[in-house]
């Protein structure tokens, strides 16, 4: 009989409940005063005294409640706590909580508590359908990392994450986040920003309009109108990832470094930078339509390669550049296989094919070095070593070439136009003749072991061959066609560039032209929505950096 009395008990109390739970009645746990007396709030009974609110997973605690029994509503005063599980602990001076639709309002010092971080403000809504909280009072959050303000915020509490609107500042240690849209995720302590939004740390300065920020391990991916500025130094791209631990930088598509010091402007389709802050030896890669211009006595030096390499201190700096190697400035050109620039001794090292074209005047030889003036930062000298030899297309005869070759040739510049060359051991010229009239007079042809020539404005105006010299003028019906020119004479005028725009090759270009098409159509994707956009934002945190290893920490 007892066991039947139980088991009914039992039966009744479980059915009392899930009842209860499926009507969703607003519960007073505990009380310690009741006052009936509607007179005083109409329509309410007055709790007073440790009161302790149940609804739906909802807990209320409070020194006072009104419980609208009819509109399942409750206003809550005095140190009030409302509690969700271990997801959400709010307390404020005054609440009020709206038992049909599920929605509490807080107010008076309020926290909202997370596992992870702290939220005070004024005023919080707290959803509990949705499981949102947000509030449109000036809000600060704490968290282990971060102190993160804001105007107003919203937080999802499945997703463990905040959008912030209007006046947000992200500080921790290593830098401070500035922006008007940032959603940030308290587990991961990664954070989003949208529109025009700046990121300063002491190192450095960043810009970005679309970006992502891992607060916890100090990495960035930035994807619209970016740019991060440091020391001297610019640099901007469509996409720019950073370390800021390892002081590392890389840029993807329309890569820009300015360098304010050096007077340097680097371009390229893929960037890599190191930063060593003990040595400020800095270190940056460019590939796939690489260009590094370069201020030169007021004048601009364009110079591309399939890969640039430029390293160390402003006083130091060294530039390295592979696989066709190209440049112009307007009165000099060249091509060759592989560059080698420092600042420290002005000497620039054209390895591999070398041709240079200075106005008019085509050189050639197995090794070419320019040599700068340190004091006066002009061009001072020209060395070919081995196979020298000079050409100059004769301005007045159809097809002539005055040509002089040896083993080796030294020049001399001034104001960036050849005024000496000497052409040293087993010199050989042939060059044509003409009075004071501009009459053909002959070609010249000559053997010595020194020749000297005279440039003015780039025309050679006197030439002169030393020891053992051998020399005949021949008229031009006695000198054959096949003997007008010297053994090794290759003419390359139609390789010559003659714009910074015919700088880069075919192949370059077809990759330019492809980047161009995948940044318009990044563009319009970055009109979508912010949930969107957040997913190209993404990085893969175990790999962050490409597998290219060609450049090492310096």
């Amino acid at each position: 009989m007892k066991k039947t009395v139980l088991l009914v008990a039992f039966l009744l109390f479980t059915i009392v409940n899930v009842f209860a739970q499926e009507s969703k009645e607003i519960i007073i746990e505990n009380s310690d005063f009741i006052d009936m007396n509607q007179n005083e709030i109409p329509g309410a009974i007055v709790f007073t005294g440790n009161v302790r609110v149940l609804h739906n997973g909802v807990k209320i605690n409070c020194n006072k409640a009104y419980h609208f029994k009819d509109e399942k509503y409750i206003k809550a005063f005095g140190n009030v706590i409302i509690n969700q599980g271990d997801s959400i602990f709010m307390s404020s001076r005054y609440a009020e909580y709206d038992g049909k639709i599920e929605l509490a309002f807080a107010t008076g010092d309020v926290m909202l508590r997370s596992p992870e971080s702290t939220l005070s403000t004024d005023t919080i809504y707290f959803d509990k359908k949705n499981q949102q909280a947000s509030y449109n009072s000036y809000g600060t959050i704490h968290n282990k990392e971060n102190t993160l303000k804001s105007k107003s915020g919203r937080y999802y509490v499945d997703q463990k994450k905040y959008k912030f609107t209007t006046a947000v500042t992200v500080t921790n240690p290593q830098s401070t986040i500035k922006t008007n849209n940032l959603d940030f995720y308290e587990n991961s302590g990664h954070a989003y920003v949208f529109g025009p939004s700046t990121i300063t740390s002491k190192e450095n300065v960043i810009y970005t309009e679309n970006g992502f920020y891992d607060t916890k391990n100090d990495v960035g991916k930035l994807s619209k109108n970016s740019k991060i500025t440091y020391d001297n130094k610019i640099i901007e791209g469509d996409d720019l990832f950073y370390d800021q631990k390892k002081n590392y930088s890389r840029g993807i598509n329309n890569v820009k470094i300015t360098d304010t010091v050096n007077k340097v402007i680097a371009t390229g389709h893929f960037a890599e930078l190191y930063r060593n802050l003990e040595t400020k030896k800095d270190s940056m890669v460019l590939t796939k339509k690489a260009l590094v211009k370069t201020l030169v006595e007021k004048d601009t030096m364009f110079m591309h390669g399939k890969k640039i390499i430029v390293s160390g201190p402003p006083t130091d700096r060294v530039i390295r550049a592979f696989n066709n190697v190209r440049f112009y400035k307007t009165d000099m050109s060249g091509k060759c296989d592989s560059l080698h620039s420092s600042t420290k001794n002005e000497l620039t090292q054209l390895i591999g094919k070398p041709v240079l074209w200075n106005n008019e005047n085509q050189m050639t030889g197995d090794v070419m070095h320019l040599i700068g003036n340190n004091e006066t930062e002009k061009l001072d000298s020209l060395k070919v070593l081995n196979n020298a030899f000079i050409i100059q297309k004769d301005s007045l005869s159809k097809n002539g070439f005055n040509q002089m070759k040896g083993q080796n040739l030294f020049g001399r510049f001034e104001e960036n136009k050849l005024k000496e060359v000497d052409i040293i051991k087993n010199a050989e010229s042939i060059y044509y003749i003409y009075n004071d009239k501009n009459e053909f007079v002959g070609i010249r042809k000559s053997v010595c072991s020194r020749i000297n020539l005279e440039m003015n404005d780039n025309k050679i105006e006197t030439m002169t061959g030393y020891k053992d010299a051998e020399s005949n003028i021949y008229p031009e019906t006695e000198f054959p066609e096949n003997a007008r020119k010297l053994r090794g004479f290759t003419w390359r005028g139609d390789e010559r560039i003659l714009s910074k725009e015919n700088i880069f090759p075919e192949e370059e270009l077809a990759i330019d032209a492809k980047v161009q098409i995948d940044a318009k159509k990044k563009a319009i994707e970055s009109d979508k929505p912010m949930e969107i956009q957040k997913e190209t934002l993404e990085y893969d945190e175990k790999n962050p950096k490409p597998k290219d290893k060609t450049l090492k920490k310096q």
